[in-house]
């Protein structure tokens, strides 16, 4: 007979979601399975830019919980490094004309109340902070605490740094949730056997969906997809995240249609990333040279020098996203033992350590460290009702 395979807690997903689940269980004493079916990081958060965001985000619920991820960042830049590759370079949305400026000078002020830092630049300083901006701009505003990681590293190390507690099962898929004669999750059905544990979070990003289902619970998870074109190594052109006030009510849009709005980064090791175009097409991975063009006008645009940059590869990822643009995060009600960390759309980078403390609470009975009523997984079904 098989030796029996038991844990405190499975993880299904190894994303940086996930892992951070996975880190922040172990370091409250979890022992803790991830499994996979494919490779750490080898789904959206291996397409992410790895950007920790405040600045798009309206005051509320997501607000909060990045406010706190922020901290958990520093954080863990400070006892991770320097794999994770944090930069604290901060983020600069900047308007092409005074209507623009007027809408993003309002936004900052709701943003100020809810405790972000917001510092107001106008259009004759704008070089200060990028010598290499377009002419004519009308002004932005300086978001100092917006951050960028490595996704994929970051990944990574979050499991590393909890070894001794996080076992990882690479390339085998979930075929089932195990439950008892009650209904209780009791663990899963992988292609390589079974697993037996009393807590089963869900952490499969665009995934998310066809796990619950496996529960017998709705979690309407769509796949938004995106794409990112990547310049050839230069010297640091652009020095924060700059992007395009029209980024904002992308992020916020709920259109199927396609929405592509300027977003430009440098890295720490010299390519320029470019985006951000946003589509609900299904998982269809075909290459869009319309999608790409848009992107590198939009960059052009704001970046006149990146016209004579070459671009020497683009890639894809396929956001989780929700109806209401909330993750889905903590325990499940209709099918106890089932806990859910997804629907984070592309903020799942950046959310991803204030959502393994959520987890990592909810398991242990702990107070979390904010009032999760706004990201139950049974909301839907209530609305469906």
């Amino acid at each position: 007979m098989p030796t029996r395979n038991t844990t405190d807690v499975i993880v299904v997903g190894a994303g940086v979601v996930g892992a951070a689940c996975a880190h922040y269980a172990a370091r409250v004493g979890l022992s803790v399975t991830v499994v996979d079916r494919g490779s750490v990081a080898g789904g959206t958060t291996g397409a992410g830019e790895g950007n920790l965001l405040v600045s798009d985000k309206e005051p509320g619920p997501e607000l909060e919980l990045a406010q706190i991820a922020t901290a958990l960042w520093r954080e863990l830049a400070e006892r991770l490094p320097p794999q994770i590759e944090y930069e604290g370079k901060g983020g600069l949305v900047v308007a092409s004309d005074e209507p623009g400026m007027r809408a993003l000078r309002d936004f900052a002020a709701r943003q100020e109340k809810a405790g972000v830092t917001t510092r107001e630049v106008p259009a004759d300083r704008l070089h200060d902070l990028e010598p290499h901006l377009a002419p004519g701009l009308a002004g932005g505003i300086h978001y100092p605490q917006d951050a960028q990681v490595m996704p994929a590293h970051a990944a990574a190390r979050l499991l590393r740094a909890e070894r001794e507690r996080i076992r990882l099962r690479l390339g085998e898929e979930v075929t089932a949730l195990l439950t008892d004669s009650s209904g209780r999750v009791r663990g899963v059905r992988t292609s390589a056997g079974e697993i037996h544990a009393p807590y089963v979070v869900n952490a499969a990003g665009t995934w998310g969906g066809a796990i619950a289902e496996l529960a017998g619970v709705r979690l309407p998870v769509m796949p938004r997809r995106g794409f990112v074109l990547v310049t050839e190594p230069l010297p640091r052109v652009v020095r924060h995240k700059v992007y395009a006030a029209d980024y904002v009510s992308d992020v916020a849009s709920g259109s199927a249609a396609l929405q592509t709005s300027a977003v430009v980064e440098g890295t720490p090791a010299g390519p320029v990333l470019i985006g951000a175009s946003r589509e609900r097409v299904g998982f269809d991975r075909t290459l869009s040279t319309e999608v790409l063009r848009r992107l590198a006008l939009g960059a052009t645009a704001l970046f006149p020098a990146l016209g004579a940059v070459r671009v020497i590869r683009t890639y894809l990822g396929f956001r989780p996203y929700l109806p209401d643009h909330l993750p889905a995060i903590g325990p499940d009600p209709r099918a106890p033992g089932l806990l859910h960390a997804c629907g984070h759309e592309g903020a799942g980078v950046g959310l991803a350590p204030v959502t393994g403390r959520i987890v990592a609470a909810c398991l242990t009975g702990a107070q979390p460290p904010l009032d999760i009523h706004p990201f139950r997984p049974e909301r839907f079904a209530e609305r469906a009702g």
